[in-house]
Parts: structure tokens; sequence; C-alpha cells
């Protein structure tokens, strides 16, 4: 988990498997995959103990339909309950042992949900309920612990659970974009966000691609502000409060962008939506002056 929480801080929730986590982690002299890519269930050969390492869902997995309101629903490895897979998932329920939960956001990237805990086993149904659980003691050693309030847990699947949706959607999104801000082209991919066109609070707002935007963390901050706006002919515009505002090179930067033709994916299927722009626009002249 310490290596993770290094690989997390490099490549931020949403980690690669190449480049990535591909690279393992040092054990005993030699290095150790993170999970396994095949199967859902891992335990690594080097391991004493019985219980699993880590567990995945696959990025074309049903997310939603796998949570409740306090726990992750995972379920076994299909087959027989007593298969060694089934046992090592159903052992980090009896000793209670922290595990990784890798969860798919888009193929060959992943977020590490850390640590979790199998908190309650079904074999009859052949499912556990997992849960976040948290670090506590020194902050270069800290000691991974269940969460027992369940306020605390509620809190910690509803935010693990809207992480994994924006990750997701941001990983339909940038790559329609080929990996750079719509606006200003900006390709360093740590700095990329999908921007939603419509709030996914609303009834238009689903994750899809044609209702969002590639931005870099700059210009999805001034398009959530409404400091920016796209038309539905595909041209950025800039406040006119930002353009009668004198303050500085950084704000230059954001106004030599004013009428400027938005950079569009290749593919017509995943360009924006213009009704979808059109009425978020509307919103920006609103807001604009």
């Amino acid at each position: 988990m310490a290596h993770l929480s290094v690989l997390v801080a490099e490549f931020g929730e949403d980690v690669p498997y190449v480049g990535g986590l591909a690279h393992g982690f040092p054990f005993r002299g030699e290095r150790l995959p993170f999970l396994n890519r095949q199967k859902g269930i891992y335990r690594s050969r080097a391991q004493r103990g019985p219980a699993a390492l880590a567990i995945q869902t696959s990025a074309k997995s049903p997310y939603d339909d796998e949570v409740v309101e306090d726990w992750f629903l995972y379920a076994y490895r299909a087959g027989d309950v007593e298969q060694p897979d089934n046992r090592a998932l159903r052992a980090a329920h009896q000793l209670q042992v922290p595990i990784v939960y890798f969860i798919g956001t888009r193929p060959g990237w992943y977020k590490p949900v850390f640590p979790c805990f199998v908190r309650s086993d079904d074999p009859a149904a052949q499912m556990v309920l997992v849960t976040p659980g948290g670090l506590s003691g020194p902050v270069d050693e800290p000691a991974p612990i269940p969460l027992e309030d369940p306020i605390e847990r509620r809190y910690a699947v509803r935010e693990t659970r809207v992480r994994v949706h924006q990750a997701r959607f941001r990983g339909r999104v940038v790559p329609a974009y080929s990996d750079q801000c719509a606006i200003c082209r900006l390709k360093e991919l740590r700095l990329l966000d999908a921007a939603h066109i419509v709030s996914d609070a609303e009834v238009s707002g689903e994750p899809t691609v044609r209702n969002g935007l590639s931005l870099c963390a700059i210009h999805h901050r001034a398009f959530d502000q409404n400091l920016v706006g796209v038309s539905p002919r595909y041209t950025v515009h800039v406040s006119q409060r930002l353009l009668q505002d004198e303050d500085g090179p950084m704000l230059d930067l954001l106004k030599g962008f004013h009428e400027v033709p938005l950079h569009l994916p290749s593919r017509t299927v995943d360009k924006p939506d213009p009704e979808r722009l059109e009425a978020r626009f509307a919103r920006f002249l609103e807001l604009a002056t």
C-alpha cells in the first residue's frame, strides 16, 4: 500500500497498468504484481498467509449495480465455493486483514481503493461485502484500520463511488480529444479533466463523451464558473468580466482564447452535443457580464 501511494502521487487517483502497476512492488528481493489482470481475486505466490491481497472489478463491469449504501458487493469467482481464489477471499474476511480494491476506470487503468476490508461473507449467495477502511498512526507509517462508524463508512463508500464515476467519465472523454485540452491543447495528462457540459445532477447530464469536454485544470475551473463558455458552433468565449480585467499574464492567457475554435475529437460521434452546449452557453451569457 505504501508503494501504491507513490503511484497515486505520481499519476493521480487513476493509475495506468502499463508504466505504473505493471512494475509491481519489491518484496524480499523480488518484484511482485499488484494484481492479476486475468482474475478478480489475487493472492501472491510469495504470501505466507491464506488471505487475498487484492481484488479487482473490470472497467466494463456495471459498477453502480455493485454498490449499496455502506458497502461494495463483490462476487465470488464462479464455480466451486472452495476453489483457492474463493478461499483467499473468505480468509480476508475471517482474518480481517486489509486488501486493495482495484476498480477499472477504462481499459488498462485502475483506481486503487485502499485499505479495504471484507466485512461480511455470504457463501450461500457467493458474495462478500467490502468497505473502505482508513489509515491511523504516524504519518510515515500509518496502519490500516476498518471504519466502524456507519456514518463515516457510508461517506467513504459514497466518495469512492463519486470518484470512480468521475474517473470512468474522464477515461472516455480525455482520450476522445487525443489526450489534450480542447481549448489550449495542453497535453499533460495529469492536468487534464473531463468537464460536464450539462451537470450529471440534471436529467440530460449523462456521463457520455458527447456531454463532456477535455479541459486542463484551469480551463475546467473557468468553465465550471462560467468565466469561459463554448457556443453550439464550437467557439470558445471568455466572459466580459475577464476581458475587461487587467491582472497580469495568467489572465492574458485566458483572454487569448476568446473566439478561438474549440479543438474537437476526430470522430463525429464524439463531438460535443450542440443542444447541450446551447443550454450551457445560454447560462454562460446570463452570467458572463
